[in-house]
C-alpha cells in the first residue's frame, strides 16, 4: 500500500511490529453483544424502507432486560417526525460536579436495494472473516458497542467518577431530522459532557490486513454550499446572441476547476502529517515532512497532491455537484445555475470562501450566494488528557501501532455538538480495509476481528475517561 525507502532488517521489525496478533480469548457477554447487533443491523432504519424510532425502542429494551434501570433511559421522538427517534441514556457518576463522558452514535443508514446487493442488505451475515449488512460499518457496530458498554458497567457494578452518558441519533446522514441538533436544542442538559466520543476515527489496514495505523478525529471540514447563477432574456434558438447564461456559467465552472486552495494547516492536519511521514516514508514521507516545514512547498504539495486524500486534508475544496440550465430545447438559456460544495478548513468564515469564489470567477454576472452551512467552529483542542487516554488504550489492544491525529473531510454530527460547547472526538478502533469497506456503498462489510477488537479498546477507553479527576 505504501512504500517506505528501509533496509530489508528495517522492513522486518516493522512487518513484525503491524501484525495482526493472534486471535484473543472472547471478552465477556460478547454472545449477547452479537444479538444486539444483528438486532440493531436487521431493524432498517434508512430513510426510504426504516425507521429510527424502531430501532431505539428495541435497543432501550433490549437494555432494560438486561438489568439497565429504566428510569435512567429516555426516548425522544420530535414532534412531526415519527420515525427520528432518539435514545439518550445515563450512567450516573460518583461526583456529580465534573463534566460527563458522552458516547455519541447515529442509527440512521443509507438507502440500500435489495437487488442491487449480494446478499440481503438488511440480514446480517457472517462470511470470510466479515459482518455484511448495510451500517454495520457506519456506525451501528460502534452504536451496539456503546449500549453493550453500558450494559456491562452495569452487569459489573462498576462506579465511575463522571456520569457516562449515551446518545443514538437519528439524521446524520442527511436525510431524517438530525437528532443530534434537535438534542442540542431541546436536551441540552441532559447531554451535556465535558467530553464526547464519536464515529469518524478509524485504523487503517493494509492491503493484506495489517495494521497501518490508529486516527483519532480531533476536526472535521465544515461543510459551505454555494449556488453560482446566470441570467439572461434569452430568444429563439434559431438567433444566437453572443452573451449566453449556459455559456458563462461554463466559464465561471473552469475558472473554479483550475484553482486551488492554499496549504493551510490546523492542530489536527499538521499532527497528522507530521507523524504520518515517519509510517509512510519514502517519498510520500519525505514530502509530508517538507510541507509541513513549508506549507509553500509547491514540490511536496505536488506530490502529496496525487492521493485526493492527502490533496483534501491539505486544504478548502471547493467543487461543483449540480447543474441546472434552460428551460426549452429550442429557446436560449434564460437561467443556469451550479451548486458548489465546499468542504472548508475549521475556523474559516463563510464570507472569506465566498469573497475568494468571486475572486476565481471574476465575472460580475455570475451571482454567488452561499446556501446551507454549518456554524463554524473552532476545533476541540487536542491536549494530553484527551490524546494520553486514547494512545495507551490503542497500545494495550495493538501494541506498537501508531496513534495519529487527524482531520476528517467529511463531517459528522461532531460539528453539531462541537458548536454547542460539547468536544467532541472521533474515535472508534474499528480498523477499515484500504477499499472502505462499502461504506455508503454496494456490499458493506466490516471484518468480524476489527469489531471485536475494538468492543475492547472502547470498553477501555470510556473508563479511562471517566475515571479521570481533571
Amino acid at each position: 500500500m505504501r512504500k517506505a525507502n528501509v533496509a530489508l532488517c528495517a522492513v522486518a521489525g516493522l512487518m513484525a511490529a503491524f501484525h495482526t496478533p493472534a486471535h484473543a480469548a472472547p471478552e465477556p457477554g460478547e454472545a449477547g453483544f452479537r444479538a444486539m447487533l444483528k438486532e440493531m443491523v436487521e431493524t432498517d432504519s434508512s430513510f426510504d424502507t426504516g425507521s429510527c424510532t424502531a430501532v431505539t425502542e428495541k435497543i432501550a429494551a433490549r437494555m432494560k432486560a438486561g438489568g439497565f434501570p429504566e428510569a435512567n433511559l429516555h426516548l425522544f421522538v420530535p414532534e412531526g417526525h415519527p420515525k427520528a427517534g432518539a435514545l439518550v441514556a445515563v450512567y450516573p457518576g460518583r461526583d456529580p460536579k465534573l463534566k460527563a463522558v458522552l458516547m455519541l452514535g447515529h442509527i440512521d443508514v443509507v438507502n440500500a436495494r435489495r437487488a442491487d446487493w449480494t446478499r440481503d442488505p438488511f440480514t446480517l451475515i457472517e462470511e470470510g472473516g466479515y459482518f455484511y449488512a448495510r451500517g454495520v460499518a457506519d456506525m451501528k457496530a460502534q452504536d451496539a458497542i456503546w449500549a453493550d458498554n453500558l450494559l456491562r458497567f452495569q452487569a459489573e457494578g462498576y462506579k465511575p467518577l463522571r456520569t457516562i452518558k449515551m446518545a443514538l441519533t437519528c439524521g446524520e446522514e442527511g436525510l431524517y431530522l438530525n437528532g443530534a441538533k434537535w438534542l442540542v436544542d431541546n436536551q441540552r442538559d441532559l447531554i451535556d459532557a465535558g467530553i464526547a466520543l464519536n464515529e469518524g476515527g478509524y485504523g487503517e489496514l493494509d492491503a493484506n490486513g495489517k495494521y497501518v495505523d490508529q486516527t483519532f478525529q480531533a476536526a472535521q471540514k465544515v461543510v459551505m454550499n454555494f449556488t453560482l447563477e446566470t441570467t439572461n432574456p434569452g430568444g429563439h434558438s434559431s438567433v444566437p446572441r453572443p452573451d449566453n447564461a449556459i455559456y458563462s456559467l461554463a466559464r465561471a465552472l473552469d475558472e473554479l476547476s483550475q484553482y486551488e486552495f492554499p496549504v493551510q494547516f490546523i492542530e489536527a492536519n499538521r499532527g497528522y502529517f507530521s507523524r504520518m511521514a515517519k509510517i509512510v516514508g519514502g517519498e510520500e514521507g519525505a514530502a509530508m515532512t517538507a510541507i509541513v516545514a513549508n506549507s509553500e512547498d509547491k514540490a511536496a504539495s505536488d506530490i502529496l497532491n496525487r492521493s485526493p486524500i492527502y490533496h483534501s486534508m491539505l486544504r478548502t475544496t471547493c467543487v461543483a455537484t449540480l447543474l441546472s440550465a434552460g428551460h426549452a430545447g429550442n429557446a436560449l438559456p434564460q437561467r443556469a445555475t451550479a451548486t458548489i460544495n465546499c468542504r472548508v478548513i475549521p475556523g474559516v468564515p463563510t464570507e472569506e470562501i465566498q469573497a475568494t469564489l468571486t475572486k476565481v470567477i471574476a465575472d460580475p454576472e455570475v451571482k454567488i450566494t452561499a446556501g446551507r452551512t454549518y456554524k463554524p467552529s473552532p476545533p476541540a483542542p487536542v491536549t494530553d488528557a484527551v490524546f494520553g487516554p486514547a494512545q495507551r488504550a490503542s497500545a494495550s489492544v495493538w501494541p506498537r501501532v501508531p496513534m495519529v491525529p487527524h482531520m476528517a473531510t467529511g463531517a459528522t454530527d461532531a460539528v453539531t455538538l462541537n458548536a454547542a460547547g460539547i468536544p467532541t472526538y472521533g474515535i472508534s478502533g474499528i480498523f477499515r480495509d484500504p477499499d472502505g469497506n462499502g461504506v455508503h456503498g454496494l456490499n458493506e462489510r466490516i471484518r468480524v476481528r476489527s469489531v471485536m477488537e475494538a468492543r475492547k479498546f472502547l470498553y477501555k477507553l470510556v473508563k479511562s475517561y471517566a475515571d479521570q479527576a481533571e
